[in-house]
């Protein structure tokens, strides 16, 4: 779940729905080689449904109970967090192979910074082997990188967006920054058109939850809204 700050209130972005932006971004990319890109149709389908795994656990906000809100995404217990990407991975899998296979390399990439706790170990090894296993004879693990920083860039770049986050980010020799609804790439990626961004979100107000009970109530009556934007490319 992504927990993002409002005034008095906190907007929640499922993880599927912020993946299925991500992969409307990456749809509309044109940089890259990756508009005539071979594989472009499987990259995609790995790009949309990359948070998959999410769906059980963003069926409704998990209470953190120091703080009194939600859990979101970045701070998730790992015992919850660690089954959501072999899920991912075999259910994108099941659609195409190589697309478990950037799956399992998002994994491996986004959750690096654990490589080094004992705890991880066994996660690690069970997603390295899930990628070798899944990758097509026919690809190298060179190509594979090469195709992943699309699944990456439309991560970041609806992470951003869903977010709020106002700082830079650099990924993949592109740099984008978020300035009110606007999200702009440096350089172009879109060849100087403007896409639409929206996602939904539930908005709940921004108080201390004694109790899960209390937590799940709010969600059940949150209103919906729609965040919406337009990302662009540097002139």
């Amino acid at each position: 779940m992504i927990v993002r700050p409002q005034g008095s209130h906190l907007l929640l972005v499922t993880q599927p729905d912020h993946a299925a932006l991500s992969g409307r971004i990456m749809d509309a990319w044109q940089r890259d080689g990756f508009a005539s890109h071979p594989a472009r149709a499987t990259i995609l389908l790995a790009t949309r449904e990359h948070d998959n795994g999410w769906i059980e656990v963003d069926c409704a906000p998990l209470l953190d109970p120091s703080s009194g809100r939600p859990f979101d995404f970045v701070g998730l217990p790992e015992d919850l967090k660690q089954p959501i990407w072999p899920r991912a991975t075999a259910r994108v899998a099941a659609m195409s192979p190589l697309a478990g296979a950037l799956v399992a390399q998002h994994a491996l990439t986004v959750l690096s910074r654990h490589r080094a706790e004992a705890s991880w170990q066994q996660f690690f090894a069970v997603m390295e082997a899930e990628r070798r296993r899944l990758l097509p004879s026919d690809v190298s693990q060179a190509a594979l990188d090469d195709d992943y920083r699309f699944v990456y860039l439309g991560d970041l770049l609806s992470l951003v967006f869903c977010n709020g986050w106002t700082e830079s980010f650099d990924a993949y020799e592109h740099r984008c920054t978020l300035t009110g609804s606007r999200l702009r790439i440096d350089p172009d990626p879109f060849d100087g058109r403007e896409i639409t961004l929206q996602v939904p979100a539930r908005r709940i107000p921004a108080a201390r939850y004694s109790s899960p009970a209390e937590l799940t109530a709010a969600f059940t009556r949150a209103e919906w809204t729609l965040l919406t934007g337009i990302a662009e490319g540097y002139p």
